[in-house]
């Protein structure tokens, strides 16, 4: 008898059990019956990309009946177990000329595939992956996966190919503002998702103030988010978790490729160190609004206004069973006039091991580095004013996938981070004259300091043709470690006892159970209901004046006043397909209960503040809709129709008089139109056409007079809104000399087509002579045309 789950999990809640003895159990009831007593072998590999060696991701493996199959891991690996006998094996993937080999299965052993790239297949703006039906007979429930060359097509803002752009056109994705590249999932806050390159988190996402995301497309190699049903291997924020993969680099071959735009430039290199062996990719990102406006404007020669990205990457295989990867990402802002400085920007460093330990387990040991700092600094008269502040992490993971039979697959693993918080601290600095010293006046907060660990577990079982789920359990302990002054604050803030903790002491700590199960019921052979429910706790924090987000926004751990964010989301969809996978149609709902919410009190006092927790405060919200996707996948018109139907709202006692109240991304109307023409393999044309209702804003609702001073009075909290908005974005894409050995195309768009003026903001001025206030209304973009040149050779 084999010991599932469900059983497992008992063994873990009863007391008498140690730990030792449920993991002896766990080896006595799954290995050993696995060892002696199974009559299958193993086919085994990798599913690549023919030409240049790039994993396929999630692609589709089947015998010729359909019978048995499986899909390849977020590694390109796959195994398929099946009984002695002789098969034809399919390989799949979107996109990509299917592969029929004939095998002979006496005993366990390697196969990789190479799969070719079908021509001109440009017509699909944005597929899933793997088998084209597979978003019926998946288990996964508010998932979408981006194929990043199609949604280049997407036309955006500057001409410049942002991946978080065409995400936002998706059901359940809101974009943060006019341009912005930021995100809301699902009625969650922006710091609520957790963001990965290469399983390095990112902590800001965006360049500019918003307007691009950090993410140079040439370098990436696909997206995967999660909505909803996240799998028990994610954890730590609340909302979604946006998985972005690297390319490998090419193993057969060198390539060179970029693109020339208005604003910024790429370029990427990659190729074979060692032929089908190990190979490099390096890829450079960098705009130059500050060289073109030195170039024009003398008067402008001390600017700098830019940002860069650098990604590299390194693949390197240690015969057919270990390959290990090395990787890293770069990129900063940089703006500085005169006497004035500001930069931001991410570190990511990741070295990543696979190890194949048999036919049927698969392992990957990840150690990770992520770096977030900014700084600003400022000199005037015989002043100078610095600041600056950060977060650092010191990650391992350790990751195993168990192919037990073709209907049931277990992931296991573990992962510790360590977290160093660099508060906010600042410097002013008087210079004196040459008889005098020069006066420094420092402000500073103690570092934080945390270890937050993880141990997860889930299924993944086919019970029968119709009936197949995904179940499984994530465990999170978060502790904080000193050195540390831990206060305690009375009702009015004020510090009535501390207590002193050791370096590294741990000195506080927090647990959050994390059950998570996704049910798919197969109604027919193209139609499917599936339902959902995830327990997610968040221990970081983004503490936040602004409504968009910037820069300088403070990240801050869990402690003992500040609890971890708790989600519990409940997830349901009907999935259908049309005319062979030709179209896809979606229904999906969702409720989600949100606990331990964190918000600014009003008029907080947040700036340096080392008794920041005396102006927060905690509460509830919650958030539910219904989501409506429409895509036709082939021919030479295809693309999508998407709308989200959204309530989000908090409640916080301190708050709104205590009542519940719209958060600011609750959008009750959001849609979306993507629309790509194919005019002939040189031409393809794009439009897409965007609506959402606008945000929840406070507004004054009236005002009073003090001293001779006109002062506005704010009643409800966001229980007003800001106009309505749409925009429509058009794009033509020429292709030119389309060869083996080399590739250009220049693309023509426009953003906001009909220049609509949105509003960014609305402000209330008060006219001093006749005391009439007005409201003025800032729009930041009116049409916005753009041109941009692509090459590849």
């Amino acid at each position: 008898m084999q010991l599932n789950l469900f059983s497992l999990l008992y063994l873990l809640i009863m007391p008498e059990f140690t730990i030792s003895k449920t993991f002896f159990l766990f080896l006595l009831f799954f290995i050993i019956p696995l060892v002696l007593f199974s009559q299958n072998f193993s086919l085994t590999g990798y599913v690549s990309d023919i030409n240049s060696g790039e994993e396929l991701l999630f692609a589709s493996i089947t015998t010729n009946d359909n019978t048995k199959g499986t899909v390849s891991n977020e590694y390109g690996f796959y195994s398929l177990t099946l009984p002695k006998g002789k098969y034809k094996i399919i390989f799949s993937y979107s996109g990509y000329q299917k592969k029929e080999i004939e095998i002979e299965l006496y005993k366990s052993f390697s196969l990789n595939v190479g799969l070719k790239q079908i021509d001109n297949e440009v017509e699909e703006v944005v597929v899933t992956g793997e088998r084209s039906d597979k978003n019926v007979t998946g288990t996964e429930v508010g998932t979408i996966q981006i194929d990043l060359k199609e949604s280049k097509l997407v036309p955006v803002i500057f001409g410049e190919q942002d991946i978080f752009k065409s995400m936002q056109l998706l059901p359940g994705i809101s974009s943060g503002s006019d341009g912005n590249s930021g995100f809301f999932v699902r009625g969650g806050d922006s710091d609520q998702n957790l963001i990965l390159l290469d399983e390095a988190p990112v902590y800001n996402a965006s360049h500019l103030l918003g307007f691009f995301s950090v993410f140079n497309s040439d370098a990436i190699k696909d997206l995967k988010i999660y909505k909803g049903g996240v799998p028990a291997q994610y954890g730590g924020r609340i909302a979604s978790v946006t998985d972005i993969r690297m390319k490998n680099g090419n193993l057969n071959r060198w390539e060179t490729s970029g693109g020339i735009g208005l604003i910024s430039s790429r370029l990427t290199v990659e190729g074979p160190v060692f032929k089908n062996k190990s190979s490099v990719i390096f890829s450079a990102r960098r705009t130059y609004a500050d060289l073109l406006v030195k170039a024009f404007k003398k008067e402008y020669t001390d600017l700098n206004l830019y940002f860069f990205d650098l990604n590299a990457k390194a693949n390197i295989k240690f015969g057919n069973k270990n390959r290990l990867f090395l990787s890293g990402y770069w990129g900063r802002d940089i703006f500085g006039m005169d006497f004035i400085g500001f930069d931001w920007g991410n570190k990511t460093a990741t070295i990543r091991l696979n190890h194949i330990f048999s036919a049927s387990v698969f392992s990957n040991t990840t150690f990770i580095y992520s770096d977030y700092n900014y700084g600003f600094d400022a000199g005037f008269n015989n002043f100078n004013i610095a600041l600056d502040a950060g977060i650092y992490d010191y990650n391992f993971k350790q990751d195993y996938n168990w192919y037990l039979k073709n209907n049931r697959t277990i992931s296991f693993g573990w992962q510790s981070i360590y977290h160093r918080f660099k508060p906010m601290g600042f410097k002013i600095i008087q210079t004196a004259d040459s008889l005098s010293e020069d006066k420094i006046t420092e402000t500073k907060i103690d570092e934080q300091k945390a270890l937050e660990s993880s141990f997860y577990f889930a299924e993944k079982h086919t019970f029968n043709n119709e009936l197949s789920a995904e179940y499984g359990i994530r465990f999170n302990l978060f502790n904080n470690i000193g050195y540390a002054v831990e206060k305690t604050y009375n009702e009015s803030g004020e510090v009535v006892d501390s207590v002193t903790h050791k370096n590294n002491e741990f000195y506080h700590h927090n647990f959050c159970f994390e059950p998570r199960i996704n049910i798919t019921y197969l109604i027919n052979k193209t139609s499917s209901f599936k339902a959902s429910y995830s327990k997610i706790g968040q221990f970081l924090h983004l503490l936040s004046n602004s409504t968009s987000g910037s820069p300088t926004d403070m990240w801050i751990p869990s402690s003992e006043k500040v609890l971890p964010e708790i989600s519990n989301q409940f997830s349901f969809g009907y999935f259908r397909n049309f005319s062979d996978n030709n179209y896809e149609l979606s229904f999906e709902g969702f409720y989600k209960l949100l606990s331990n919410q964190v918000d600014y009190k009003d008029g907080a006092d947040a700036f340096g503040n080392p008794d920041i927790e005396t102006e927060l405060v905690f509460g509830k919200g919650r958030a539910y809709g219904l989501e409506f996707f429409l895509k036709r996948n082939y021919g030479n018109l295809n693309g999508w129709i998407s709308y989200t139907l959204l309530k989000s709202e908090r409640q916080f006692d301190e708050i709104n008089f205590g009542l519940p109240f719209s958060a600011r991304q609750d959008r009750t109307h959001d849609f979306s139109l993507v629309l790509t023409y194919k005019f002939n393999p040189q031409i393809i044309s794009s439009v897409t056409w965007v609506y959402n209702t606008g945000d929840a804003v406070t507004f004054p609702a009236g005002k009073y007079q003090i001293d001779g001073q006109i002062i506005n009075l704010y009643t409800e909290r966001n229980g007003d809104r800001m106009p309505d908005y749409h925009r429509m974005d058009f794009g033509i894409t020429f292709i030119f000399n389309k060869n083996k050995r080399f590739y250009n195309e220049l693309n023509i768009s426009a953003f906001n087509v009909y220049n609509r003026k949105n509003a960014y903001s609305i402000t209330f001025k008060t006219d001093e002579q006749t005391g009439k206030t007005e409201a003025e209304r800032l729009a930041l973009f009116g049409i916005v045309p753009s041109v941009s040149w692509n090459f590849k050779f």
